[in-house]
C-alpha cells in the first residue's frame, strides 16, 4: 500500500470513529474531515495524528480526543453567522474545526507559545476567520463580547461568570464541570431570557482552568 493510499485509509478510519462515538451531525463530520488534526500534531506523536487518543503538546498540555471535540462542536452547534469564543486555544485544532463552521472565532490561550504557534497553523491553513490571542481565558474577551457561542476546553469547578456573563441571550456554552482530580461533567449552558439552562452531556476529563497567565 503506497503511502497516499495508508493516509486516506487511517483519515477513514478518523471518521469511521467519530460517527462510532456519537458524532452524527453531517456538518460537524464534514468540518472535522476538511481540518487535518496532522497539522496540529508535531514530532514523535505526528503518526497517531488520525487516532482517537489524546495525544501531549508543549507546555505540558494536551490535544483532545478528536471524538471528544466533535461531541462538543456537535453540542454546541455553531451556525455560519455566529461569532464564537473558545478559552484554552492548546494546539489549536478545535479552533480550525470551529472556523469551517461559524463566521469568526477568537480564541485564547494562558501560554503565550501556544497562541502564537497555533496562529502560525491557522495561517498555514489560510484560516482567516480566527483571532487568536493569548489572555486570561477565564476573564473571557469584555472587549469582543457578547458571543453566540463560547466553548470552554478546561475545567472548571463552575461555570465561570465573566465568561456567562459575555453569552448571548440564545447563545450556548459548552464546558466540563468538576475538580481536576475527580469526575468532571460536560455540560451545556444556554442563556434564555430569563436566566440560565443547564443540561448534562457526559463524562469527560480535562485540564483545570487556571486563572492568570502562564510564564512562557
Amino acid at each position: 500500500m503506497s503511502e497516499s493510499d495508508d493516509l486516506a485509509q487511517r483519515k477513514m478510519q478518523f471518521l469511521f470513529a467519530l460517527r462510532s462515538k456519537g458524532v452524527t451531525d453531517a456538518r460537524v463530520l464534514a468540518a472535522m474531515e476538511r481540518i487535518d488534526r496532522g497539522a496540529f500534531v508535531r514530532g514523535i506523536f505526528a503518526e497517531r495524528a488520525y487516532e482517537d487518543m489524546p495525544l501531549p503538546i508543549a507546555c505540558g498540555q494536551t490535544i483532545s480526543q478528536p471524538s471528544v471535540v466533535g461531541l462538543m462542536t456537535q453540542a454546541l452547534a455553531a451556525g455560519p453567522r455566529d461569532t464564537v469564543l473558545e478559552i484554552g486555544t492548546g494546539s489549536g485544532y478545535q479552533a480550525a474545526v470551529l472556523s469551517v463552521l461559524a463566521r469568526r472565532v477568537y480564541t485564547v490561550d494562558r501560554h503565550r507559545r501556544l497562541a502564537r504557534e497555533a496562529q502560525a497553523v491557522f495561517e498555514a491553513l489560510d484560516l482567516a476567520n480566527i483571532v487568536s490571542l493569548a489572555s486570561d481565558g477565564s476573564r473571557g474577551l469584555p472587549d469582543q463580547a457578547p458571543f453566540d457561542r463560547i466553548l470552554v476546553t478546561a475545567a472548571a469547578e463552575d461555570p465561570p461568570g465573566p465568561l456567562l456573563s459575555q453569552l448571548k441571550i440564545g447563545g450556548i456554552m459548552v464546558l466540563p464541570v468538576g475538580q481536576s482530580d475527580t469526575v468532571q461533567s460536560l455540560i451545556r449552558v444556554t442563556r434564555t431570557e430569563t436566566g440560565l439552562d443547564y443540561e448534562e452531556l457526559r463524562p469527560v476529563r480535562f485540564v483545570p482552568l487556571i486563572e492568570g497567565m502562564a510564564g512562557d
